[in-house]
């Protein structure tokens, strides 16, 4: 195919000619696009290849199709970067969700091996098993097979041992967060959290008026022993959020013997824990014990996310608690989540007959590769203005400029080449990280990560002050 390089999958150049072909168009109509089989004898390819680089610029919101018709290209959207003002993170969403955007912002490990197709086949089997009823009892603490599977999925010991009723399951995880936060009734509270942290838990414990003291990792990745000591014997802390095992966003874990130092001091004052586990399951390769395996569990509370090892056709989070059902019970049917029953029993068969870990055990080593590349990719392209952390799961990358540099300067100015990155100073509240940020790996799609890491390269010299 002409033009197609030889690191080109079809699909991908097939994609980049369409596009090309898209950008073209200077008329504000919507245009009609070749058909599939003209494509196909055009640039000697499948008709399914034509038809999967057409779905991608489906997704992005560039084409739309119509029975019967073909293909229609939409106008191309304005150059201009679209501002969210002075909120950093809102000006990264809406430009997130603009056509035609390369998202290097992004945490969707799932992105590179969905298990929506999977899991949209058992749900239709079910559909048939269970038909829908209008006098289905209400479950408002999520599907009990899916309680029992996760609850079964977290027990470890008879000492550390979950049942159906320690489960909650919420819409998606800012509706268990914000749930956590009203019953532990932390407006005002001192809460402890290790960081660099994600900025979804950071905007609600904000928005809630928690007064958070953040607890920076050191270079190799453990938490400050005497600091921690210091703020449990001098502040009134209500509570510390840990990552269960695999720091986000920067892709690694606390060190053993530092975890189980965490633990004894906590232990040793009673401190009320509440562990990220969202991550867990996309550690590459170590086997690390998790903090709630090193815990009291009865002073522990666990949440998670399905979104991110099955993806978007999972979104509901969850939280795990041994004691406080009656107040969880209580918030949870006065949020009055309507979540799909047969989508919950799906994902428990998921869990149950061994289809999530044969898919885990495909997604990390998928993750792990795209880390290898993009590691390499950065050595070769930005050695020399980035120092990063090396991954051990997850999918993204943890990144520092080596020079003073204004990084929301570098964020707008590849911004306007419809490049997404996220700086490093919206994992903290308190201005750490200013010379951080984070960068997908995983890519879903003909993205060019050899480009836009140029394109890296160049603003980052260009706003070195």
């Amino acid at each position: 195919m002409k033009g197609c390089r030889e690191t080109d999958f079809a699909y991908q150049a097939v994609y980049r000619y369409l596009t090309t072909l898209i950008n073209e168009l200077e008329v504000d109509a919507r245009v009609r696009l070749p058909s599939l089989r003209q494509l196909s004898e055009r640039l000697n390819v499948s008709i399914s290849t034509i038809q999967y680089a057409y779905s991608l610029l489906e997704k992005e919101g560039r084409v739309y199709s119509i029975a019967k018709s073909g293909y229609y290209a939409l106008p191309a959207p304005s150059m201009t970067t679209l501002d969210g003002g002075d909120d950093l993170l809102e000006t990264l969403y809406v430009n997130a969700r603009r056509p035609g955007m390369q998202v290097l912002s992004a945490d969707e490990p799932a992105s590179m091996q969905p298990l929506d197709s999977p899991l949209l086949l058992l749900e239709r089997e079910l559909l048939r098993q269970y038909p829908r009823s209008p006098q289905a009892p209400s479950q408002p603490w999520g599907e009990l097979e899916l309680r029992n599977a996760l609850a079964a999925r977290y027990t470890s010991s008879p000492a550390r041992c979950w049942n159906a009723d320690d489960v909650y399951i919420g819409a998606d995880l800012r509706g268990a967060l914000e749930i956590l936060i009203a019953v532990l009734a932390l407006r005002g509270a001192v809460v402890l959290i290790e960081s660099p942290c994600d900025w979804t838990v950071l905007r609600l414990l904000q928005a809630a008026e928690v007064h958070v003291i953040e607890l920076p990792l050191l270079a190799g990745g453990e938490i400050n022993i005497e600091q921690l000591e210091h703020l449990l014997l001098s502040e009134t802390v209500r509570l510390v959020v840990l990552s269960s095992v695999l720091n986000m966003p920067r892709g690694t874990f606390v060190p053993e013997e530092n975890r189980r130092a965490i633990a004894h001091l906590l232990e040793r004052h009673g401190t009320w824990v509440l562990e990220n586990d969202s991550h867990t399951d996309l550690v590459f390769e170590a086997r690390v014990t998790p903090f709630r395996d090193l815990l009291d569990p009865d002073r522990l509370i666990v949440y998670s996310t399905f979104e991110k090892t099955i993806g978007p056709e999972a979104p509901y989070g969850y939280v795990l608690s041994r004691q406080l059902t009656l107040h969880l019970q209580r918030h949870f049917l006065l949020r009055a989540f309507r979540l799909s029953p047969i989508r919950q029993k799906a994902i428990a068969r998921l869990y149950s007959n061994g289809r999530i870990d044969q898919h885990l055990l495909v997604l990390r080593r998928l993750l792990r590769e795209s880390a290898t590349s993009t590691t390499q990719l950065l050595r070769e392209r930005l050695g020399d203005s980035l120092q990063w952390a090396e991954p051990q799961g997850g999918a993204t990358i943890w990144m520092q400029s080596t020079r003073r540099v204004d990084l929301r300067r570098v964020f707008h100015r590849l911004l306007a080449q419809r490049i997404v990155i996220a700086p490093g100073e919206l994992f903290s509240l308190q201005g750490l990280y200013g010379q951080h940020m984070r960068l997908t790996h995983a890519l879903n799609g003909p993205q060019d990560m050899d480009a836009a890491l140029c394109a890296l390269a160049d603003a980052l010299r260009l706003e070195q002050s």
